[in-house]
Order: structure tokens, then C-alpha cells, then sequence
């Protein structure tokens, strides 16, 4: 068709009225602007989450030496604080590369996934309940299949586009 953009599908910007054209430029900087801000609201809010994960570590040791004497389970605690610190320290990752204009890559996400459930099947052995049988098995199948999605997912990113 006359007119339209083959990559986008959309209208072509000479094919457009003046107005709309000035008009969307308008729009595109104030969403530029706004999406700015928006990362500089998240960058802040992950380099807050350091530090309380940080401090919840620390906690969470100084609570296992001095206040409960169980020291296996303090260590477990530990673990999952700092599983979560690798969480936020991921997505700081995933953020910077963003900024410096790399796309985000599912990757990310699923990586995120596997360390939620990997502190889940850690933390389990010192919750007040445990988990059924069946529901460890879940838990466990959740991270195999998040594995195996990760190693797919990571495969793909290797792969050329024959139009590249």
C-alpha cells in the first residue's frame, strides 16, 4: 500500500498532515521525558533495595549469633537475603544495559524467577510449616522447568536472524 511504513505497518511520516506530525513529536519527547523519569525512579528505588537487603543480611546473621543461638538456621536466612540481594543486583544489570541502550532480553526475568524459587526451596527447611511432599515437588519442578526455560531462552539470544 501507498503510504505506509513496510517495517511498521503504520503511516509513513511524510504521508501524515503537519499537525500530526508536529503533534507526535510532541508526544514522543513528553513520553521520552516521562520514560526518563521513570528510570531514574526505578534506579533510585533498586539502590534502596541494596541497602535494605543489606541490612536484613546483617540482621539476620546478628539475630542467628546473638538472639536465637541457631546458627543453621540463621545461615539459611542469610542465604535467602542475600538471594534476594542477587535478585535486586540482576535487575540493576538488566537496568544499566538498558540504559546504555541494549535491549531488555527475557533472560532477565527468568533469571529473577529461578533465584525467587531457588530462596523459596532454600528458606523451606526453617518455616514454621513445611510444605507437603507434593508441594516441594511443585516447587522443585518449578525450578527445573525455569532452568530448562533459562538455558532455551539464553540458546535463542545466540542465534543469528538471517536477515542480520
Amino acid at each position: 500500500m501507498e503510504g505506509l511504513d513496510h517495517k511498521t505497518g503504520l503511516p509513513a511520516n511524510d504521508a501524515l498532515p503537519d499537525s500530526i506530525r508536529r503533534f507526535n513529536r510532541k508526544v514522543i519527547w513528553v513520553m521520552a521525558w516521562v520514560n526518563g523519569f521513570a528510570h531514574l525512579v526505578l534506579g533510585l528505588a533498586l539502590a534502596a533495595a541494596v541497602f535494605l537487603f543489606t541490612w536484613l543480611f546483617i540482621d539476620d546473621v546478628m539475630t542467628a549469633f546473638f538472639v536465637s543461638h541457631n546458627l543453621a538456621g540463621g545461615f539459611l536466612h542469610g542465604l535467602g537475603s542475600l538471594m534476594l540481594l542477587w535478585t535486586v543486583s540482576a535487575l540493576i544489570t538488566a537496568e544499566l544495559r538498558y540504559l546504555h541502550g541494549v535491549p531488555l532480553t527475557v533472560d532477565t526475568f527468568v533469571e529473577v524467577a529461578i533465584v525467587v524459587i531457588l530462596r523459596k526451596l532454600i528458606t523451606m527447611p526453617v518455616q514454621s510449616t513445611l510444605p507437603s511432599p507434593q508441594e516441594f515437588i511443585l516447587w522443585v519442578g518449578s525450578a527445573v522447568l525455569l532452568g530448562v526455560m533459562y538455558l532455551i531462552v539464553r540458546f535463542t539470544l545466540t542465534i543469528r536472524h538471517p536477515t542480520e
